[in-house]
């Protein structure tokens, strides 16, 4: 299935795939086929797998997990596997891109950084696979000694979005896998491409048979098979809050599985009178249009100074205006496709309740035509409303609302003016301001004077209705632990019948 392709040329037929389980290639009798939603060409035929084929997949992850043919390897050996894999990912990272470009639709630049921040995840993860531990405690008293040990969960599902496939796995596997864990993933049905192409690169970096399978499908189906399956010990969902709740609900039906959620997110970009505006208003541009806006922490709520608000959403205007949006196969693309038809129209009937409830456009506003594909122009509105539907609701596209405040207290408590928690950006010059705002704001990531920085080496994750639990970076491997408290009586036991 090693299929290389030149990086900007579209596909002269559509690749087909199995599905990936216990280490090889599997067909599937009926496929869905993907088409390019920059160029609506089709590009990819992947299998609808069956509740047999799920059931297939889980017991072998089960298999691999209690045989210890992963588990019960030294952290260093996990480490090894990892480490592989990043070489192996180094190697494919251009074909990895294109894949990921032809089925999602964002734009080839974005999509290789997306490959080198998912290198990044497995080297971490390899480090964080040796320094997993657990602690003792050395003051029972003489006759007792305890220890506390990490043990791997078991068999992980993971259930992975259609706006950042490859970046959103690799913010999991490595670190999944660190813990000893075995795992089944079901990829989005529209963008299942590299998810598939991962079980092929592990394989190649030496990791058992078993510890990593792929099934592809709807998430009504297959996904919720996969939430309510009995022999699954731990889920991880990232999406929507609505479907994230649902989840719950099955997870609580079933088995009481251990759950890790990334659910949706309203995120403020905070600006300050004393910030640098050409910086913040670059920010608030790159935050709302990375990704085309399908973003879970895309700044979607601009939350600016009075004094300076005409000022800044002037030059943020110009900014955007100056967005390069086109085919996601063109270097110079900065904005690419909307990922499907229906998030489309999702993102236009938004732009059309913020007009119709009095919101001013001050750029964008609407659909572009490209003659091919879905495209949206980066759009701002300026005297958003808190009541508005486009101030409330996540809307998953380049759609930025502006509101203004008068004082300090003001900015804090529109920021946290939302059932979501996930990531938020504030600017400004003064130490005390900006550090201020970032322990009050209620949010799972911050970012000071930047936005969508840093590594896997810190935790991800979010407050509120954004989700429960935090991913990559040490933190992200113990999500996959379970906590054993061992006691360990020393000398001749104090009888308790005499």
């Amino acid at each position: 299935m090693d299929q290389r392709t030149t990086v900007h040329s579209l596909p002269t037929a559509p690749r087909e795939f199995g599905f990936w389980m216990d280490g090889a290639w599997h067909g599937g009798r009926d496929l869905f086929e993907r088409r390019s939603p920059g160029h609506g060409v089709p590009v990819t035929r992947i299998p609808k797998c069956t509740p047999a084929d799920l059931n297939a997949a889980v017991a072998a992850a089960r298999r691999a997990f209690e045989d210890r043919s992963w588990a019960g390897l030294s952290g260093a050996e996990r480490a090894g596997v990892l480490l592989r894999t990043a070489e192996i990912l180094r190697r494919r990272r251009d074909e990895i891109a294109y894949w990921e470009v032809l089925e999602n639709g964002k734009p080839i630049s974005q999509a290789r950084g997306e490959i080198d921040h998912c290198i990044a995840c497995f080297e971490v993860g390899a480090g964080a696979a040796r320094l997993l531990h657990g602690d003792s405690f050395n003051s029972l008293g003489d006759g007792l000694f305890g220890m506390v040990l990490r043990e791997p969960v078991g068999v992980v599902g993971l259930i992975t979005p259609w706006n950042f496939p490859f970046l959103i796995l690799c913010e999991r596997v490595p670190f999944i896998l660190a813990s000893g864990c075995t795992m089944v993933v079901k990829p989005s049905e529209v963008t299942s491409a590299t998810t598939l192409i991962l079980g092929e690169i592990l394989a190649e970096a030496g990791l058992p048979k078993g510890a990593y399978n792929v099934v592809t499908g709807s998430g009504r189906s297959i996904g919720q098979a996969l939430t309510e399956h009995p022999d699954v010990d731990m889920l991880s969902f990232t999406g929507s809050t609505a479907v994230g709740r649902s989840v719950v609900h099955a997870a609580a039906d079933t088995n009481f599985k251990k759950l890790g959620l990334e659910l949706g997110g309203k995120n403020p970009i905070v600006v300050f009178a004393d910030a640098d505006l050409e910086d913040a208003a670059d920010g608030a541009a790159f935050g709302i249009s990375f990704n085309t806006g399908q973003c879970c922490v895309s700044s979607s709520r601009l939350i600016v100074d009075a004094r300076v608000a005409d000022e800044l959403e002037t030059i943020l205007s110009a900014k955007m205006k100056k967005i390069v949006v086109g085919d996601p196969l063109d270097e110079a693309t900065q904005v690419g496709a909307i990922t499907t038809d229906a998030q489309n129209q999702t993102i236009l009937s938004y732009i059309e309740k913020g007009k119709a409830e009095g919101a001013r456009v001050l750029t964008g506003g609407g659909a572009m035509s490209l003659g091919k594909g879905s495209y949206i122009e980066p759009t701002l509105f300026s005297g958003v409303t808190r009541k508005m539907a486009i101030a409330t609701d996540e809307i998953f596209g380049p759609v930025l609302s502006s509101f203004r405040f008068e004082t300090a207290e003001q900015a804090i408590q529109l920021a946290n003016d939302t059932v979501y928690g996930l990531a938020a950006s504030v600017w400004s010059k003064n130490i005390d301001t900006a550090l201020a705002a970032a322990r009050r704001i209620r949010a799972g990531r911050m970012w000071v004077n930047c936005i969508m920085a840093g590594g896997p080496e810190m935790p991800l994750g979010g407050f509120k209705q954004s989700g429960w639990g935090r991913e990559a970076g040490t933190y992200g491997v113990e999500e996959y632990t379970q906590v054993k408290s061992v006691h360990i009586e020393l000398g001749k036991r104090s009888h308790w019948i005499k």
